[in-house]
C-alpha cells in the first residue's frame, strides 16, 4: 500500500468523516440498557459477536463484492434486507448516503447512494484502493465507533476502552482477510441478543442514540 492510499484510507474511516457514526449504537444502548454489557469484559464479548457473528462480517463480504465489481444494486436489495430492525436499516442507509456524497464532492466522482458497505466497496474500487487493508481499517472503525459508545454508556474509562479495541483488532484483522475472496454465499450469521437489541432499542424510556 502506497502512503497515499493508506492516508486516504485513514481520512474515509476517521471518527471525522461525516457520516454520523457517533449517533448510532448498534443496539448496544439496550444491551446497557438490560445488563448484558456492564463492564470492559462483557464489552468486548459483545463487539465480538458483532464483528464474527453479526454485522461485521456481513457487512465487510458485502464491501469487499462491491470493490470487486459486484452489482451494486443487488448488494444494496441484500444489505438492507440484512439489517434486522428500522433503526438498524435506517443506520446503515444514512451513513451510507452521507459517506458516498462527501467521497463524491471530495474526490469529484459519482458514487451513487448505497448501505455503508456498499458505497464503501464502491468507493475502494473508484480510488483504486487496497481491498485488505481497507477492510482491516474498515472493521476496526467499525469496533471503534461502537467502543466509543459503550465507553459513554456503560461507563467506561477511555483507557479501558482502548484495552478493548486492542484486544478486537486481531479478529478485525482475520475478518478482513476471510473477506478478501469471499462470495455472497458467504454471508450471515448468527446473533441473536444483538438483533434483539436492536429491535428493542425504540422501546427504551430514553436514548441517547438513534439505534
Amino acid at each position: 500500500m502506497n502512503t497515499d492510499a493508506g492516508l486516504v484510507l485513514h481520512q474515509l474511516f476517521s471518527p471525522s468523516f461525516p457520516t454520523g457514526a457517533f449517533a448510532w449504537s448498534h443496539g448496544l444502548e439496550t444491551a446497557v440498557e438490560t445488563g448484558h454489557v456492564t463492564d470492559a469484559r462483557s464489552l468486548r464479548a459483545w463487539l465480538e459477536t458483532v464483528l464474527w457473528h453479526g454485522s461485521g462480517w456481513s457487512d465487510a463480504v458485502l464491501l469487499s463484492l462491491a470493490a470487486r465489481g459486484w452489482g451494486a444494486e443487488g448488494l444494496s436489495e441484500l444489505a438492507l434486507a440484512l439489517s434486522p430492525s428500522a433503526e438498524r436499516r435506517a443506520e446503515t442507509a444514512q451513513q451510507g448516503r452521507a459517506f458516498a456524497a462527501t467521497v463524491s464532492a471530495l474526490w469529484q466522482i459519482e458514487i451513487p447512494a448505497a448501505p455503508y458497505p456498499v458505497a464503501a466497496g464502491l468507493v475502494t474500487r473508484a480510488l483504486e484502493l487496497p481491498l485488505e487493508e481497507t477492510l482491516r481499517i474498515f472493521l476496526l472503525a467499525v469496533a471503534s465507533n461502537l467502543v466509543s459508545a459503550g465507553v459513554r454508556l456503560v461507563p467506561l474509562g477511555q483507557t479501558d476502552g482502548q484495552k478493548v479495541l486492542c484486544l478486537l483488532r486481531p479478529l478485525c484483522g482475520d475478518l478482513a482477510a476471510k473477506a478478501l475472496e469471499a462470495t455472497d454465499d458467504d454471508i450471515g450469521g448468527f446473533a441473536p441478543l444483538v438483533d434483539i437489541a436492536s429491535q428493542r432499542h425504540d422501546m427504551l424510556y430514553s436514548r441517547l442514540f438513534r439505534s
